[in-house]
């Protein structure tokens, strides 16, 4: 017979057994809700739509206690959200033509059997059309007078001057053409074989590879005025960047279907803002320190390290984007479990209070337009709105970091906004900043789209010469000018600017003031 001190042991051992078998269990479970949130996440990344707009009350939703009876904050969000509603009515009836669209007046007149008898007769506008004409291709033909003279050692010979310098001496395509070929690749995001294809339909026959080539030349004619618009964009106190994935086939020491990077600034002195793009086949931490070399002030980004050793080196002041740390929450949001049953998770808590500091933004862009709001009236605005909601969304992400696996995609959210919020806050004290990295992203969203047409770059050089000319494209926008139209002066005036004065007289807010 075994003894009761054996028996003990055994049942020590079994019992110890069963908790070690417990716990794997638990890991398992944990494991496999982790997965499970995976793939609910990837079916709604592939198969749902990918807006992140949010419902003008959803600042309401999932809210703490205290969060939701905030009396102070809820008197201003019934008295503006009132507000709103009587002033956004959206006027009825057909949008009226611009003013400034040159008008072409078609008259209908009476016979004069109609108007036989008549006291007097006077016209009235009674309707109009939006007209366009369709692009029509042509020949410049510059044909030279020239007249001999009889001298006393024979003849000599005098011709008329040639009216402008090209920008591309010998090409066979005019300014206008060329600025045509810019536009509609870089505005309008059509690839070279499709603008090739339309001008062979009007008659033009110029091939894709003649069109690259004017792509690139006129990249290094404008390039002056790049280099001027990044001195002037460091000369202000805030540049927003961002950068995106590119695909160039030709580049040395990389594989044809790794991604190099596009990057963009944006920023520069008030109204006279420049969106600036750079090619790099990398994303080391050398290409933001390169490009903001003499910038003091504040660097809005993502999350990417990449951009701290600027920081470091230059002393900035680094600010986050708050959209980037919401997109982690939505998507958590997303992946959890559907039903009736479903509990109020730590992503939607989470989101209440980040959807409420959104809501106060746009208070104050509505105030900035009713009032005019000051960039000082703002600072104290959000010390007393923002800021308290941003203390307690801190208190929240530290009591809530150890309750949810660190793997899960709410576990990753709270990381990343933790590691983060010393940036996230930084808007909070000037008021020219903003709660995101929006602008920048704004900002290179027509490469985004333009990439989706033309796929890829063939040579690094045609990378770089597309960042030039998005630049220039991107800021004249930027500045309320017509892209072809501000290409088209700049490439006609250009080639006659010697002086660094008359290339300053081409930027885009200079143009727009004339």
């Amino acid at each position: 017979m075994t003894s009761s001190s054996e028996n003990l042991s055994k049942i020590e051992q079994l019992r110890a057994q069963l908790d070690e078998q417990k716990a794997e269990n638990q890991r398992q479970k944990e494991r496999i809700a982790i997965l499970e949130e995976v793939v609910r996440y990837l079916k709604i990344k592939r198969f749902a739509p990918t807006s992140e707009k949010t419902h003008p009350d959803q600042f309401l939703l999932f809210d703490e206690a205290e969060l939701c009876t905030d009396p102070v904050l809820d008197a201003h969000e019934k008295q503006d959200e009132d507000q709103k509603k009587k002033n956004t009515s959206k006027p009825r009836g057909r949008k009226p033509l611009s003013s400034d669209l040159p008008r072409e007046q078609i008259f209908l007149y009476l016979t004069d059997e109609e108007k036989m008898g008549a006291k007097s007769t006077f016209f009235a506008k009674v309707k109009e059309e939006l007209d366009i004409v369709p692009a029509k291709v042509r020949v410049l033909e510059y044909i030279q007078e020239k007249a001999v003279f009889d001298t006393q050692d024979g003849q000599t010979m005098v011709t008329a001057p040639m009216p402008t310098k090209h920008p591309l001496p010998g090409s066979l395509g005019s300014t206008g053409l060329i600025a045509h070929v810019i536009t509609s690749k870089y505005v309008d995001g059509l690839p070279l074989y499709r603008i090739e294809k339309m001008l062979s339909r009007y008659g033009g026959e110029l091939s894709r590879a003649t069109l690259a080539n004017y792509v690139m030349k006129s990249a290094q004619v404008l390039q002056p005025l790049v280099n001027l618009l990044r001195e002037h964009q460091n000369a202000g106190h805030i540049i927003a960047m961002d950068e995106t994935r590119i695909q160039v086939l030709k580049e040395p020491g990389k594989s044809a279907t790794s991604d190099k990077q596009m990057w963009v600034s944006l920023g520069g002195p008030p109204d006279e803002r420049s969106v600036l793009f750079h090619y790099d086949p990398s994303r080391s931490q050398e290409v933001p320190i390169t490009l903001l070399e003499g910038f003091k002030g504040y660097l809005q980004t993502d999350g990417y390290a990449g951009y701290n050793a600027a920081c470091k080196q230059y002393g900035l002041t680094p600010v986050g984007c708050m959209d980037h740390a919401r997109r982690k929450f939505i998507e958590a949001q997303a992946a959890q479990p559907k039903g009736k049953k479903a509990k109020v998770s730590k992503a939607d808590t989470a989101l209440g209070y980040m959807n409420k500091l959104y809501h106060i933004e746009r208070q104050i862009n509505e105030l900035k337009e009713k009032t005019g709001y000051t960039p000082e009236q703002v600072v104290v605005y959000r010390q007393e709105h923002s800021v308290p909601l941003l203390d307690k969304l801190k208190i929240f992400l530290e009591n809530n970091a150890n309750k949810v696996p660190a793997d899960s995609l709410t576990g990753l959210a709270i990381t990343y906004m933790r590691n983060q919020w010393e940036k996230l806050v930084v808007y909070c004290t000037n008021g020219e900043l903003r709660i995101s990295n929006i602008l920048a992203e704004n900002a290179i969203r027509p490469f985004v789209v333009g990439r989706k047409a033309w796929l890829f770059a063939d040579s690094s050089q045609g990378a770089k010469a597309s960042a030039v000319c998005y630049s220039i494209v991107e800021t004249a926008k930027l500045n309320g000018l017509e892209p072809y139209g501000y290409l088209h002066t700049v490439l006609t005036k250009l080639p006659y600017a010697k002086t660094v004065e008359q290339i300053e007289s081409l930027l885009p807010w200079k143009l727009a003031k004339r």
